[in-house]
């Protein structure tokens, strides 16, 4: 079975997250997909195997030499987002020779050039694609379809030397759950790559610091027609709030390591209001500043209006750069392994998260590679063959190069 079996078969199990449930797996799906998953690891003659009642799945691949090779760990995960459905995912692959490709004609859905330039990059190439009512669900079964022929492969070429290996398949992390019940010291690596990034390239050990803040306004509310001097409209106040904050910084201003206030949700009478936002930056400072920056500007709302405005404000996670750069060796091996592979690494920070961030802070640094697909998360998703191709190679070469320098 090629990775590209492997990925075609893996789409057709739902496994779609919720942020509603509040059990985890938060969807039986992923329990259905991770119990398959068990009997293909066993069929491939991998040891240590264990799924526990949350559906993380661990497994090892032996040593094949006695050398003192440190022991380290590929990770996936089980889920797709929550976005858009993944539930009867119809693929296909299309030789792609340029221009547009039709994923729904009755629908007219279309994935084109024109608003997904980076098409282009893939012509004469297969691509896998959608119907157009699916996501495809790559993020992140390409990266399980990676790690698994990856496996699959070195226990059919002894030949090839390379130490203990780990492998392990979470569930949730699409709704930032990822890592809730990780057990890194049962996981028992050194350090560990999530395959989990998008095209072809991508190698990631910087990612956003993170916080969530909601921002609460309670109002007085009396007749309009007798409000002169006593109503206080919370709807207002939290516009007015909102106002104060850096028009520059929000999302769809910045870019690379630019942060952000991003305004996720709002709700409001006169009664009572509030805003949902999220804080972005990849700058510890600069991230502090911002929440700093929010609380000045709630004190000040009280100031002119108080006992009017309460702020939630937590913290989510940290830029894992901070723990995997004092160990370069973990970067540099990803690289060697991908320009041993044929691929042109690309060294950039991710504006998001990954489960990798948390379990770097957790002892297990995580530096993130590439699966291969992109527009992640909606019907436009495709993965180009050659570039999960290439994933597979890059985990199989992370291996061998590991071996090599021992």
């Amino acid at each position: 079975m090629t990775v590209t079996d492997r990925f075609l078969k893996y789409v057709t199990f739902d496994t779609q997250s919720s942020e509603t449930t509040g059990v985890t797996p938060s969807t039986p799906g992923q329990r259905v997909f991770a119990e398959a998953l068990v009997k293909e690891l066993e069929e491939i003659g991998l040891e240590e195997i264990t799924l526990d009642e949350k559906s993380y799945l661990m497994a090892t691949l032996p040593a094949n030499t006695t050398k003192k090779i440190p022991t380290i760990g590929f990770i996936a995960h089980l889920d797709t987002s929550p976005d858009m459905s993944g539930k009867d995912v119809q693929p296909r692959i299309v030789a792609y020779k340029g221009g547009e490709i039709v994923l729904c004609e009755e629908e007219n859905i279309v994935l084109s050039p024109k608003m997904f330039p980076e098409l282009e990059d893939y012509k004469n190439q297969d691509i896998i694609v959608t119907n157009g009512k699916t996501l495809l669900g790559a993020d992140d079964k390409g990266g399980v379809a990676a790690i698994i022929s990856a496996v699959k492969y070195l226990k059919d070429h002894p030949e090839i030397e390379h130490g203990k290996i780990r492998v392990s398949f979470t569930p949730d992390e699409e709704i930032g759950a990822g890592a809730d019940y990780f057990d890194v010291e049962k996981f028992g690596c050194d350090w560990a790559y999530t395959i989990d990034g998008g095209q072809i390239g991508e190698l990631e050990y910087e990612n956003f610091n993170a916080a969530a803040a909601k921002i609460s306004f309670k109002g007085l509310n009396v007749h309009p027609g007798y409000a002169k001097d006593k109503m206080v409209n919370a709807s207002l106040l939290a516009l007015e709030l909102a106002s104060w904050l850096p028009a520059e910084q929000r999302p769809e201003h910045t870019t690379g390591y630019e942060g952000f206030f991003h305004l996720t949700g709002m709700s409001g009478t006169v009664e009572a209001a509030s805003l949902s936002y999220i804080i972005r930056d990849h700058d510890r400072t600069a991230f502090e500043q911002k929440k700093t920056l929010l609380q000045e500007l709630v004190k000040r709302m009280n100031e002119l209006h108080p006992g009017s405005t309460t702020l939630e404000l937590r913290d989510q996670y940290y830029n894992m750069r901070e723990v995997v750069e004092p160990k370069q060796y973990i970067i540099d091996l990803a690289f060697e392994a991908m320009e041993a592979s044929g691929v042109t690494p690309l060294v950039k920070p991710i504006r998001g998260g990954t489960d990798g961030a948390r379990l770097s802070f957790m002892g297990l640094p995580c530096p993130n590679i590439f699966a291969g697909g992109l527009n992640f998360h909606g019907r436009y998703e495709f993965l180009p063959v050659q570039s999960l191709v290439k994933s597979m190679e890059t985990v199989i070469k992370i291996a061998e190069l590991l071996a090599q320098k021992s």
